[in-house]
């Protein structure tokens, strides 16, 4: 049945979306590996923001005691995750349209966090200082914002080269992963040792101890547990991969194109508002079998790719760095394991590490340009005057074009102050933190309030994500009071 027409036409001068219309949910056709893709997303996301960059710093410099915390970390994305896949796919919409309808100035907290976030581009600074090594070594020619405009440039070839932005994303992202983990396998097996795989053993069981020290604060710990996954507003964004991939409601939303190549036109000018589907047998058999593929797809690709990959980078450092006694310098961790690595691995094992390392950086700069783009062309085509008379994908290009000017701007700023790469993810992390405080619980107050019955959490996906907003709300209001009483 097709949807029901809108009882009126949205307000452009309204900052409130207009509400969510009706229609048939659509039914599923094609299996788990055929739909994969939004899950590989975040996994390539993550992979470089915590995994590679802050746990194997923190494993170098405290040894295995708190894995614990990398898991937890990991777990409770796992639903956040899977409550944003559940929006997604009964709706159509990203969450950020759910949550204007509760207030609008939620929206726009989180477009400050993010704006905070645009001269913070750690991840392209670090990609840019490691392709640096691997050409040059560490001291090479050149600075730092030259190299992180270098891979600005070739994230916006990959961006505005196909009709279709997300399709470049998740071609480049699964290729990119596949190369990391095969490369990860390869050196653990190759420096990997019984004692150090039952020393990660022991700090997974070693729950609720943490280690602090002047350079590792509190604030810090907290970092890492955000970033221990995608983190922040990044978890949003699979809901952007959902509706582009056609799952779920999502086939009734227009994908985002490539306005350079041509994309957009009257029918892309005004996103459609989102669907509720009626609570008939049909719509809830297709709700349940959409939703299984969300389970799986998180389930193997978020939660277990993840934390094997991340456990792999953790166990590499346990395994190189710390028999060495080497805890790197903030920013030099690719290149001291890469420089041990050398040593019993040769040039070989050197080269490989470099490449993995900017493979990931690379890829979670690449998903950020690209999420970030879609967050803010997505927010001011919903809520504001000006975005409703541009097309979508025209404000995407813009953004686009914005984040990664900003992020060259940023690290020529900061490289200037000498705050380091690993500086950059710290004080990010902390911006996703304050950002998933105030979202985990209003995604979970939305599920529960707006979508039909048959489509609401159950208790044990309410548990865990109250469990999860709890544990960012406490880190957040701790994180305030401690920059403000320093």
């Amino acid at each position: 049945m097709d949807p029901d027409p809108p009882t009126a036409p949205p307000d452009p001068d309204d900052p409130v979306p207009a509400p969510l219309g009706h229609a048939e949910l659509p039914e599923r056709h094609g299996g788990l590996f055929a739909l994969a893709g939004p899950g590989a997303v975040l996994v390539g996301l993550s992979i470089g923001a915590g995994e590679l960059v802050l746990w194997p710093w923190i494993t170098a410099k405290f040894g295995a005691v708190m894995v614990w915390a990398a898991a937890l970390g990991i777990a409770l994305q796992l639903f956040v995750n899977l409550e944003v896949g559940r929006f997604a796919i009964a709706t159509g919409e990203a969450p950020y349209t759910g949550f204007a309808r509760v207030w609008v100035g939620f929206v726009w907290f989180l477009l400050a966090l993010a704006v905070l976030g645009l001269f913070l581009p750690g991840w392209a600074r670090i990609s840019g200082t490691a392709l640096k090594a691997l050409v040059f070594g560490p001291e090479g020619p050149g600075p730092d914002w030259a190299w992180t405009a270098f891979t600005f440039a070739a994230i916006a070839v990959l961006l505005f080269g196909p009709k279709v932005m997300y399709a470049a994303v998740e071609r480049t992202i699964t290729v990119l992963v596949a190369l990391m983990t095969l490369g990860l396998i390869f050196v653990a097996v190759q420096v990997g040792t019984l004692e150090g795989l039952r020393e990660m053993g022991r700090g997974l069981l070693n729950v609720g101890h943490v280690e602090l020290d002047e350079e590792f604060t509190a604030l810090r710990f907290f970092g890492a547990l955000v970033y221990a996954g995608a983190g922040g507003a990044a978890n949003l964004w699979y809901a952007f991969y959902l509706r582009d991939k056609g799952i779920g409601m999502g086939a009734r939303i227009p994908a985002l194109s490539n306005p350079i190549r041509g994309g957009g036109g009257e029918e892309t000018r005004r996103e459609p508002t989102g669907f509720l589907f009626r609570d008939t047998p049909e719509n809830r058999s297709r709700f349940r079998s959409w939703y299984r593929f969300v389970v799986w797809d998180q389930v193997l690709f978020f939660w277990l790719l993840n934390s094997f990959t991340m456990f792999l980078f953790m166990f590499g450092a346990l395994c190189v760095l710390r028999p060495a006694g080497v805890v790197p310098s903030e920013g030099r961790i690719l290149w001291d394991s890469a420089r041990i690595l050398s040593e019993t691995l040769g040039a070989t094992g050197r080269y490989l590490f470099l490449l993995i390392g900017m493979a990931a950086l690379f890829s979670t700069q690449l998903v950020i340009v690209d999420g970030n783009a879609r967050t803010w062309a997505y927010i001011l085509d919903g809520v504001t005057r000006v975005g409703r008379r541009v097309e979508q994908n025209r404000l995407y290009a813009v953004f686009a074009v914005l984040i990664m000017a900003a992020g060259v701007v940023g690290t020529w700023v900061f490289e200037r102050f000498e705050v380091s790469g690993l500086g950059f993810v710290f004080n990010t992390a902390l911006l996703g933190g304050l950002a998933m405080a105030l979202y985990v619980p209003l995604l979970l107050y939305m599920n529960l309030r707006v979508l039909p019955p048959s489509a609401r959490p159950g208790p044990l996906n309410v548990a865990m994500v109250a469990c999860a907003g709890v544990v960012y709300g406490v880190f957040a209001v701790y994180s305030v009071w401690a920059l403000f009483t320093r």
